[in-house]
Parts: C-alpha cells; sequence; structure tokens
C-alpha cells in the first residue's frame, strides 16, 4: 500500500469523498461505520441490514446525530434522502447496489448467499466490491473477480483480516524472489470440531464477545480458520499440505523448526504450503521463507533473522474491519485490490458432518450443529465429488453421512433457488471451459436482471 496516504492527502485538499454503501451492520459492520468516520475522504451513506436497527445503531455509535439519518423503504427515498446530504439505513441491499451515487459496496454479512447476490448487484450496477464475507469469496470468487474485470471495477478481499494480512508478507517476499515454504495465522480460539451453538457454555461467552452463537462457534470448531487459509491460497496458488492442513501446536519461537520439510526435521511434506498455528502467534500471520544463495544466508544471519535455512516473517496484528478503508481507497484512487483470487481454485472449504446426517435432515448454516468447514486441495475436492461449505445452509440430506466425513453432492439435494449455488455451478463450467466468456457474461447478466 505505499504512497496510499499521499493519494488520500490529494484527495482531501480537493475535497474529493469516495461514497460507500455497507451491508452487513453485525460487529464488523459497525465497527467500519466508526472508522470510516474517521476518514476525511471516505463517507458511509448507505448501511443495510435486515435488522434495521443495527443499522440505524451503526450510525449512531460511530457519533452521527439521529436527525442525519433517514430509514428508506424505496430507492426513490434513497436517492431523494442522499440528495438532502442524510445518511440512509434500509433493510434492503438493493439501496446500496443500485444507487448511482454509490463509489463502493462493502459486504460484510458473513452470507454465502446474500454475499453472492449483493456481489454481483453490485458489480453489474459499476460499484467496486470489497469482500469482507470471506465465506463467498472461497465458494465464487473467482467469478465475481472475473465479471468485474468485465464491468471494469474493482472485486477485493478486504484488507485486515487474515489473509490479506498475510497477502502483505506473500507479496513483499515473492516481490524479492525469495522461495515460500509455508504462510499462516495464528488461531485465537480452542479447537473443537464438535463445537455447536447450543452448547451453555459459548452461548455465554457469544454473549459476552457480542456474537450470535453460531458466529462464535465458526471460529471454535474450526471452520473460519479453514475459510480464511482457502482464502489466500486461492489468491496465491498455495495449498493445504493435508487435508484440514496440520495445525500444530506451537509458538513463535518454534516455527521455523516446525514449518520445515520432514527431510530437515519438519513436518512438511512440501513447499509453498498454507497451514495454522495454535500458540503464543495469534492475532498475528506468519510466512517461513528461504533462499539457496548463500550471500543471501549471511545477510540474514547478520539481521538476526536466524542461522537457516529457514526464516520468518510476521505481523503481530491484523485489524479486521478498521483496515477496511483502506481496500475501498486502493480501489478508487489506486484502481487495483488488495487482494483477489486467481481465476482457478486451489482449494475448496468442504462440509463436513458434525454428527451422524441421516436422510431429511437439513443442513444449518456455518457455525451449526451439522457440519464444519474443512479445506483440501480443489482437485482433490472435485475428484470426490464434495459440496463446498458455502452451498451446504438449506440443503436436504438424501443419503447417510457418518459424523466426520466430508458431505458430498450425490449426498443432498440443495436449496432450490439458490444463487450462490447456480453462480457456483456457472464458475465450475467456466474453470473447466464448458461455457465461453460471452455465454458467462450473459447469463450473469440475465440472473441479475431476473433477481428481486
Amino acid at each position: 500500500m505505499f504512497g496510499l496516504a499521499e493519494d488520500l492527502k490529494k484527495l482531501e485538499e480537493q475535497n474529493r469523498h469516495i461514497k460507500v454503501g455497507l451491508v452487513g451492520a453485525g460487529q464488523m459492520g459497525t465497527d467500519i461505520v466508526s472508522q470510516v468516520a474517521l476518514m476525511p475522504t471516505q463517507d458511509i451513506v448507505i448501511v443495510a441490514d435486515i435488522e434495521l436497527s443495527r443499522a440505524t445503531d451503526a450510525y449512531e455509535i460511530a457519533g452521527h446525530p439521529k436527525g442525519a439519518v433517514q430509514i428508506a423503504t424505496s430507492l426513490n427515498e434513497t436517492n431523494q434522502a442522499l440528495l438532502h446530504g442524510k445518511l440512509v439505513a434500509t433493510d434492503n441491499y438493493h439501496y446500496v447496489t443500485d444507487v448511482a451515487q454509490i463509489e463502493v459496496m462493502i459486504e460484510s454479512t458473513g452470507s454465502p448467499e446474500v454475499g453472492a447476490k449483493a456481489s454481483l448487484r453490485a458489480i453489474h450496477q459499476g460499484k467496486h466490491v470489497v469482500e469482507m464475507n470471506v465465506e463467498t469469496d472461497v465458494t465464487i470468487g473467482p467469478l465475481l473477480k472475473w465479471y468485474a474485470d468485465q464491468y471494469g471495477v474493482i472485486y477485493t478481499v478486504g484488507a485486515g483480516d487474515e489473509p490479506t494480512a498475510l497477502f502483505e508478507l506473500y507479496d513483499f517476499a515473492t516481490a524479492l524472489g525469495l522461495t515460500i515454504i509455508a504462510a499462516g495465522k495464528g488461531k485465537n480460539n480452542p479447537l473443537d470440531p464438535t463445537a455447536t451453538p447450543d452448547d451453555p457454555t459459548l452461548v455465554k461467552e457469544a454473549q459476552r464477545r457480542g456474537l450470535t452463537p453460531e458466529m462464535l462457534v465458526e471460529f471454535v470448531d474450526g471452520s473460519k480458520t479453514q475459510i480464511e487459509m482457502a482464502c489466500i491460497a486461492n489468491a496465491t496458488g498455495l495449498i493445504p499440505d493435508v487435508r484440514g492442513m496440520h495445525g500444530p501446536n506451537v509458538n513463535i519461537a518454534e516455527m521455523k523448526q516446525v514449518f520445515a520439510l520432514k527431510d530437515q526435521g519438519g513436518i512438511l511434506n512440501q513447499a509453498g504450503i498454507v497451514d495454522y498455528v495454535i500458540g503464543d502467534l495469534q492475532p498475528g500471520v506468519f510466512l517461513i521463507f528461504s533462499t539457496d544463495k548463500l550471500r543471501l544466508r549471511q545477510c540474514l544471519v547478520l539481521r538476526d533473522m536466524g542461522d537457516g535455512p529457514n526464516y520468518m516473517l510476521l505481523r503481530p496484528f491484523h485489524l479486521c474491519s478498521m483496515e477496511i478503508p483502506l481496500s475501498v481507497a486502493q480501489a478508487v484512487v489506486q484502481g487495483r485490490p488488495t487482494m483477489a483470487p486467481l481465476e482457478k481454485l486451489t482449494a475448496e472449504v468442504m462440509a463436513v458432518a458434525k454428527k451422524d446426517l441421516k436422510p431429511g435432515m437439513e443442513l444449518a448454516r456455518i457455525g451449526g450443529n451439522t457440519h464444519y468447514g474443512m479445506m483440501e486441495r480443489a482437485d482433490i475436492a472435485q475428484e470426490i465429488n464434495t459440496l463446498p461449505l458455502g452451498l451446504a445452509m438449506g440443503a436436504k440430506v438424501i443419503a447417510p453421512v457418518k459424523v466426520g466425513e466430508p458431505i458430498r453432492y450425490d449426498d443432498v439435494e440443495l436449496r432450490p433457488g439458490s444463487t450462490v449455488a447456480i453462480l457456483r455451478k456457472l464458475q465450475d463450467a467456466w474453470i473447466a471451459g464448458h461455457i465461453d466468456k460471452r455465454d458467462l457474461r450473459e447469463e450473469l447478466d440475465r440472473i441479475v436482471a431476473e433477481e428481486t
């Protein structure tokens, strides 16, 4: 992000304000509204949430007076409110995607379905999309990135979460020609794949943190970590070394030795992998690299990076929603994403049974009591026909699945009319070369036109 502060200073001198719309005013979204209130070159002028009170509360928490906020129930009301200098709160995300004044949409719902609909529509309407919703990105990110390219707008994963924080280290190391051994994050919750949102202890902890039980369980059962590391994998081409990653209990002092190839005394079968640790790294991210240049190894020793052959970069923090406005600025001012997926998935997050699943059951949302997420190489996941985690919610089980087994497409009937499922099918066909780009764009345009 070199030069971004100077670019924003120039905007301020020009009295230029980037108009931003936010979809999803949960914990992260509310934080974003407060952060943007500090920035003289950005204004969040529309907040949309299915719970209208959360949208109005987000403005109030950020310090905006109640009289400055107008509730809008139509597109015309939204336009009129903005023309009169009002901030808009609504329960309809179309008022974010369809209003001409909005330059950037931030998607922060965590719902793959809502993320798919809102992101696709925003792109079609000529908005840049800052995707905080990594659940959507790991499911259909390549398709959304391609569609954004067709419309001349930016699709980017938002700054501040572990994937983009880690991408900073990756970008630095690869730009210098260093060899990437491993890249990952520190997990900040105990791991329990069997966790459910009706556990009284987790319910109490969720209340303390201001989360829903399902949101907390998504972290505790490991789904969020799997999603986040798949997100960075799909933007870099790195892969999981083993299904679900290793996830060792290890502290910073031992990480270079642990994340080494087996013939060096480490745990890795190969270099170029993503993983996570449980230990004192959280809330940071790490990258292990090497070089075969003796002179550079000597240089690294002199810089107190260790004796090698592996060396480690750390970013000891990620500020989540507080960093999101940086992605807004990069998209508008610099015309590039903070991080975006490659054209082809390298990692898939599979839905794995959290208990024995029987025909007739309906799969819950991510963080529910029926399944959790586990990362696998995309080619392997495709070979065994696994169900992507982002498509699982609302699917009906039609064949038994034992606890701990990946759920396959053949085991379920997907929720009828699911937009994210339709888009994933199109993405798979496009990646496989079964649909040409002109037909793909026409089909995506049609989906937007028919959405209500």
